[in-house]
C-alpha cells in the first residue's frame, strides 16, 4: 500500500512537468501567417540526421542580432521541422548540397522571448525569458514528449538558441 502511494505521489509531481515538457501552447501562440512576415534565415540538417528544419525569425529577432544583441522581448523564432524522403534502406536522401531531400512537413516548433510573461507560465516551463510550444502543420497544438526547456538552457551564451551562429550569419551578410 506504502508503494501504490508513493507511486500515485511521484506520478502527479511529475505529469504537469511531462504534460508541458515540450512546451506551453497557452502561452507561446501559433503565428498565423508567419511563412509570409517571417525571414527565413536557414535550411539544414537538424543534429538527430533524422529531419529538416527551416528556420525562420521575426522583425524583432532579426533587428536585435542585427544590431550585435541577443534577441529582445517580442522575438519569435520558428523551426519547421520536415520528414526527409528516404531510399530503399530507409536512409535519409541528401541533395546535392548535402541538405536531406524533403518529404513533409511534420511539426512547427515555436520559441518566444518575453519579458513580461504572465505568472501563471511558471519559470521552470521556460528557459531565461523564451517560451516554448510545438504544432501540427495546421497550427493545432501538438502533443509532444521533447523537452525544449532541457536541451536549451545550457545555451545562455548562444541567447539559448541551437541557430545562434546562423542568425548570426545570415544577419551580417
Amino acid at each position: 500500500m506504502k508503494f501504490t502511494l508513493k507511486a500515485a505521489a511521484a506520478i502527479l509531481v511529475i505529469a504537469p512537468l511531462c504534460a508541458n515538457a515540450g512546451g506551453d501552447p497557452e502561452h507561446v501562440k501559433f503565428p498565423e501567417g508567419y511563412e509570409k512576415t517571417f525571414t527565413k534565415y536557414a535550411t539544414m540538417n537538424r543534429a538527430n540526421q533524422t529531419q529538416v528544419a527551416k528556420l525562420y525569425a521575426n522583425e524583432v529577432a532579426i533587428s536585435s542580432y542585427t544590431q550585435g544583441k541577443m534577441s529582445a522581448s517580442g522575438a519569435v523564432m520558428i523551426m519547421e521541422i520536415y520528414t526527409p524522403k528516404k531510399d530503399a534502406d530507409g536512409k535519409p536522401i541528401a541533395g546535392s548540397d548535402g541538405i536531406f531531400e524533403i518529404d513533409s512537413l511534420a511539426a512547427v516548433a515555436v520559441m518566444e522571448k518575453r519579458n513580461n510573461w504572465d505568472a501563471a507560465f511558471p519559470k521552470e516551463n521556460r528557459t531565461g525569458d523564451w517560451g516554448f510550444a510545438v504544432y501540427n502543420p495546421d497550427g493545432t497544438a501538438k502533443s509532444n514528449d521533447l523537452n525544449c526547456v532541457q536541451c536549451h538552457t545550457p545555451l545562455q551564451a548562444q541567447d539559448y538558441l541551437f541557430t545562434y551562429q546562423k542568425l548570426v550569419d545570415f544577419v551580417k551578410k
